[in-house]
């Protein structure tokens, strides 16, 4: 609101000036919603004394151009998440003040006729630009193999090229940058063998993450990284470790991550590591019970133990409660059974404990966890209703699908600071609670596959940040439409009312007011995970099924932000269906089958681009296919069997793919994938097969004829040369008797 004519620019938000000449220096746009190309033209580029230049999350979808090397005297360049693509400008080679330099979570390539020279040039510049102490260019697209000299950045401190397909051997050369802090060099295809070196100078290597690569032989012996003395976070995930008894590592080591290592007894040395206090040993092969010296390291806060094959605890029953500060614990997708571990009261925000064997009511105890944030008990056997109390806590997060509750679902135990609610696959019944009505950040709502019984829940709308709303398989009736009132979800995008009671009609501007759905819209989740060393990870899955080109698909994690979908199906809807669907562009998948809709297929569905299935089954559709449905190009599965169709299918490439199973049983309706002709097409085709009849009539008598005329001649002229050799006198009698 401050960029405004004849005002001085040096207020304006993002701006920043030299005091003395009145210069801009400095440029800060990030999280602006920019969009459109970065012309080399932009007056961007006018601006010669830029200092410091913030592009980052907004979307350009283009090339960063080579204009860009002309900011000679840039300190800092960060275009971080911005859709550019392509390759890195060597122009950037000019800027020879820069110190930092952010393209992460970019679509750049080192692709061309010749790939490794690309790298090559890109690495060189990198290598020339020797005031660099910042250099993030993690997941993006990027191959090759690193240099060997790679110390010549002798300022280095910060360096991340993870995510992208690197290979080669890293280089040791990188362990000997004094000044480095900071390695990520997790998910790529590095090879082995992993070397550190011999190193000179005292490391300060601080945060090292390796894991998800290639390494040969792909056993990495975990004493390989004792020379890095002030390591405190160590990532070697997804790499086959070797833990001999002796290994030791630096002391002050307070992030470890050795999930998916292979590792199949809980590793010993870690009773070692005072200082650790996050701990992931995820998905390995550990059996028996978690040891109980584990709750006695003193700093430890973050556990993850899940994917693994514990079965219970060593020590008393209280052993984990005891040992009074734990922020995290994720036991999930192990094989724990009751009881159920007493938790400490004060600390406790995370607790993950899904897909295990425990059952019984849901422990109270839960309820003493005062800064609970997320709960996460899916998957197991539990029974009983939904404790009361649950309300009184501070949830954001609360998890329930897939176990045996029931009873009300009680008002009384919503917490109004949910923004995920996963209540599915349950016995839940009685109403939806209207206390839901108070959880404004609610952004998740399933409660699939009860037995809830209710109308459809219009005060929902008033949440103005629902995006997924899946109600299938429950007790719900009655409209879904109330006269006078719009029913408006601007951020809906996942809509499942299937398998219900509802009943009415649907009024032609019903999806007017769904806007996530009508155009591209950022999506951003901001339900809670939890937090290692500031970056948001998520360690729940949310779970939704659907139905997806006639198949139930389950639907987690990052779908999420890819799905946009409508799910009315199995209901006793009535009338047209509304012509304002047309105008939800970004819909992915449409099913309104089974169901009573009357009238024709509106041909607006052709809007629908980004379509790849549609199912409009099993209602009383009438009149033709519209042809315009051949436009979606996406579309992979389309279903109009068993309606009142009629006419020609349309003989286009889309729909000519489909098989003849989704347009049985109308019918009305001929041609193509179905062995029916249409009319015309059966008039000529009638006319051809009388023709080829007569002339295969024709042929059959000529042929007859033929039968009989030939045997006849050779017959005659056989009696005839007897009769004329031997019996000539009484054959010359009956000629002149004739005669």
């Amino acid at each position: 609101e401050k960029w405004r004519n004849n005002t001085d620019c040096c207020s304006w938000d993002g701006v920043s000036c030299d005091p003395k000449t009145g210069v801009v220096v400095e440029l800060d746009l990030e999280f602006n919603g920019l969009n459109g190309p970065l012309r080399s033209n932009s007056s961007l580029f006018r601006l010669q004394h830029l200092q410091k230049l913030y592009l980052g999350c907004n979307t350009y979808n283009g090339v960063i151009p080579d204009s860009m090397g002309n900011l000679n005297y840039l300190r800092v360049l960060r275009l971080g998440k911005c859709n550019f693509y392509g390759k890195v400008p060597s122009s950037l080679g000019n800027l020879s003040y820069l110190a930092q330099l952010d393209l992460s979570y970019n679509g750049f390539t080192s692709e061309g006729p010749d790939s490794m020279g690309n790298l090559n040039r890109l690495t060189d510049m990198l290598l020339n630009l020797s005031s660099l102490t910042y250099i993030d260019l993690g997941s993006n697209q990027l191959k090759g193999m690193l240099p060997s000299n790679m110390s010549s950045l002798s300022k280095l401190k910060y360096f991340d090229i993870g995510g992208n397909s690197f290979s080669g051997t890293i280089p040791s050369s990188l362990f000997m940058i004094p000044s480095l802090i900071v390695l990520h060099l997790r998910r790529n295809d590095f090879s082995g063998p992993f070397e550190i070196g011999n190193i000179s100078s005292p490391s300060n290597l601080q945060l090292l993450y390796i894991g998800e690569n290639n390494f040969n032989p792909d056993i990495v012996d975990l004493s390989i990284f004792s020379p890095l003395l002030s390591l405190g976070y160590l990532d070697v995930s997804g790499i086959n470790l070797k833990i001999s008894s002796t290994v030791s590592l630096p002391s002050p080591i307070e992030y470890l991550v050795l999930s998916s290592c292979n590792i199949s007894e809980f590793p010993k040395f870690l009773r070692n590591q005072t200082k650790l206090y996050s701990l992931d040993i995820s998905a390995n092969q550990i059996e028996g019970q978690v040891p109980e010296w584990l709750w006695s390291l003193p700093e430890l806060g973050l556990l993850n133990i899940s994917q693994n094959s514990f079965n219970g605890f060593e020590g008393p029953a209280d052993v984990i409660q005891r040992r009074g500060e734990l922020i995290m614990l994720d036991i999930s997708s192990n094989t724990f059974q009751d009881p159920f571990p007493l938790l400490p009261v004060v600390s406790m925000t995370y607790l993950f404990s899904s897909n295990n064997r425990f059952s019984g009511e849901i422990p109270k105890t839960i309820c003493e966890l005062d800064n609970l944030w997320i709960l996460v008990l899916s998957n197991n056997n539990f029974s009983g209703s939904i404790p009361r109390c649950f309300g009184n806590l501070t949830l954001w997060v609360l998890h329930l699908r897939n176990n045996s509750l029931s009873g009300i679902f009680l008002e009384e135990s919503i917490s109004h600071l949910l923004q995920s609610l996963d209540v599915g696959l349950n016995r839940l019944s009685g109403e939806l609670p209207k206390s839901l009505i108070n959880c404004t950040r609610l952004e998740f709502l399933n409660v699939e596959d009860n037995m809830i019984h209710d109308k459809f829940p219009f005060w929902l709308r008033s949440l103005p940040n629902l995006q997924i709303l899946v109600l299938r398989s429950n007790e719900f009736y009655g409209p879904i439409f109330s006269p006078g009132d719009s029913l408006s979800f601007p951020k809906l995008r996942i809509f499942d009312n299937s398998e219900n009671r509802f009943t009415g009609v649907l009024p032609s501007d019903y999806f007017v007011g769904w806007s996530a759905m009508l155009s591209v819209v950022s999506i951003y989740d901001s339900t809670r995970g939890y937090a290692v060393l500031g970056a948001i990870r998520e360690a729940y899955h949310k779970s939704v099924v659907l139905t997806n080109k006639g198949l139930n698909m389950e639907l987690v994690g990052s779908g999420f932000t890819i799905y946009k979908t409508i799910d009315v199906s199995g209901n006793r809807l009535q009338g047209d269906i509304p012509e304002s669907i047309g105008i939800l562009k970004e819909l992915i998948v449409l099913n309104m089958s089974n169901n009573a809709f009357t009238g024709h297929i509106p041909p607006s569905l052709s809007n629908l681009s980004n379509l790849q299935s549609l199912d409009l089954s099993q209602n009383r559709l009438s009149g033709s296919i519209p042809g315009e449905l051949g436009k979606l190009t996406f579309i992979a599965r389309m279903n109009f069997s068993y309606n009142m169709l009629e006419g020609p299918i349309p003989q286009t490439t889309q729909i000519q793919t489909q098989d003849s199973s989704s347009f049985t049983e109308n019918p009305g309706l001929c041609g193509a994938p179905l062995l029916k002709k249409c009319g015309g097409e059966e008039e000529a085709t009638k006319q051809e097969q009388d023709e080829e009849k007569e002339e295969e009539e024709q042929v059959l008598s000529w042929i007859a004829a033929a039968i009989g005329y030939v045997p006849g001649v050779v017959c005659g002229l056989t009696i005839g040369h007897i009769l004329v050799s031997h019996k000539r006198d009484w054959f010359m009698r009956i000629v002149s008797l004739f005669t």
